[in-house]
C-alpha cells in the first residue's frame, strides 16, 4: 500500500439548525451538530472504512467529501483539491450515495450508465466498452434494458455501484453499498471492492454499520459516533486493546434488571444485549448478553448468581472472540445496531 496522502480532513465539523414544533403555532430552532472536529488522512491504495450505527455522522461527512454539503468548519483535501475546487474532486471520486435515489427511475440501466459517463466526459467508445464490462462483472445482463422503475431494490443497488464505476476514478466512496443486497450478491460486491483495490490500487472510503464488512475489507477503520471519531486503527490493533479484557456471550432470557445488576459488578467493565449474527451477515434472532470483565473464571459465578437472582433463564455461556463490535460497545456502551441520529439530517 502507497503512503501518500490522497484524502486529508481536519477538524471537520457539521451543524444544522431544524424547526422543532412546540405547538399549532409555536416552534423552536433544534441545533444538530452532525460532526464535531473530525480529522482523518486515508492513504493512497487504502481502504478506510468509517464504522458506526446509524445516524453517526456517516453520510454526512461523505456527502461533504463529494461535494453535495458545504462543512460549518474544517477543511478538505481530496486528490490535491480543496473542496473549492469541486470539478477536480467529482473527476477523482467515484461515489455510490443516496442508494435507489442516485438513478433516474425512467431511464433504462444501460441510459443512466450512459449518461453519467457523459457527466464525467468518458469518451462514447470507451463509455460503452465499460458498461459491458459492468454488465458482466455485476451480471446485469437480464435487465439492464429495461427502466429502473421496475427494478427490485438490490437491482437498483447494483447499479448504482455500477455508476459510481462508469467514470474509473482513482478513489471509491461507498456509503452502505450492501444495504438490500442479498447475502449471495453482498458478497459479490465485497469481494469486487477488494479486487479493485489490490488490482488497480484504488482508493476506497467504505461507509458501514456492519462490523464483519470492516473487518473482512478495511486495512484501517475509524469508529465514529454521535459526529465524532471515538477510535481510528487497523481492525487488529483495534481488537487488541480489547483482548487483555475477557468476552463472555450468555445466551437466554435476561430481563433489564439482570442485565443492569451484572454490570454493576466488580470486575465487569459491561454488560450489553446484542444480536447474534452469523459469519455471512444475516441476523439471527438471538438476543444475548455481552459481558466484558476482568477475570471470567473468577468473576463467572458471581455472574450467574446475580443473573439467577433476578430472574434470567441461562441457556448457554460462551467465552468470544473480540470483535469491532465489542470495541465499539466497550467505548459507548451500545451497539453499533442502535440507531443514534438526532434528525434525519444527521446519518
Amino acid at each position: 500500500m502507497n503512503h501518500d496522502r490522497i484524502i486529508e480532513v481536519s477538524n471537520l465539523s457539521k451543524t444544522y439548525y431544524s424547526k422543532k414544533r412546540k405547538s399549532l403555532i409555536k416552534s423552536e430552532k433544534t441545533k444538530v451538530q452532525a460532526l464535531k472536529n473530525v480529522s482523518f488522512h486515508v492513504n493512497q491504495g487504502e481502504i478506510f472504512g468509517l464504522l458506526g450505527p446509524n445516524g453517526a455522522g456517516k453520510t454526512t461527512l461523505i456527502k461533504i467529501l463529494t461535494t453535495l454539503l458545504l462543512p460549518t468548519s474544517g477543511t478538505v483535501r481530496i486528490n490535491g483539491f480543496s473542496l473549492d475546487q469541486e470539478r477536480g474532486i467529482k473527476m477523482s471520486i467515484g461515489a455510490m450515495l443516496m442508494g435507489e435515489r442516485g438513478l433516474y427511475w425512467k431511464l433504462t440501466g444501460r441510459e443512466n450508465l450512459k449518461y453519467f459517463g457523459a457527466l464525467y466526459h468518458v469518451p462514447k467508445k470507451l463509455c460503452e466498452d465499460r458498461i459491458e464490462n459492468l454488465i458482466d462483472l455485476l451480471e446485469l445482463e437480464d435487465y439492464i434494458d429495461r427502466t429502473v422503475e421496475t427494478f427490485s431494490s438490490g437491482m437498483k443497488m447494483k447499479m448504482v455501484f455500477a455508476r459510481a464505476l462508469i467514470n474509473d476514478a482513482p478513489i471509491l466512496m461507498l456509503d452502505e453499498p450492501t444495504n438490500t443486497l442479498d447475502v449471495k450478491e453482498a458478497r459479490r460486491l465485497r469481494k469486487i471492492v477488494k479486487e479493485h483495490n489490490e488490482s488497480e490500487n484504488k482508493t476506497i472510503i467504505y461507509c458501514t454499520h456492519q462490523m464483519y464488512e470492516a473487518e473482512e475489507l478495511c486495512h484501517r477503520i475509524a469508529i465514529i459516533d454521535q459526529g465524532q471519531i471515538i477510535a481510528l486503527d487497523d481492525p487488529l490493533e483495534l481488537k487488541d486493546g480489547l483482548r487483555q479484557s475477557d468476552i463472555l456471550s450468555i445466551e437466554g432470557t435476561i430481563p433489564e434488571e439482570a442485565r443492569l445488576a451484572v454490570n454493576s459488578l466488580p470486575g465487569v467493565t459491561s454488560a450489553n444485549i446484542l444480536i447474534k449474527r452469523s459469519n455471512n451477515g444475516s441476523t439471527v434472532e438471538k438476543p444475548y448478553l455481552s459481558v466484558v470483565c476482568e477475570d471470567s473464571h473468577q468473576i463467572l459465578p458471581v455472574i450467574i448468581s446475580t443473573l439467577n437472582v433476578k430472574g434470567a433463564i441461562i441457556r448457554n455461556i460462551d467465552k468470544q472472540e473480540t470483535t469491532l463490535e465489542d470495541v465499539f460497545v466497550n467505548i459507548t456502551g451500545r451497539s453499533l445496531m442502535d440507531d443514534t441520529r438526532q434528525s434525519d439530517t444527521s446519518n
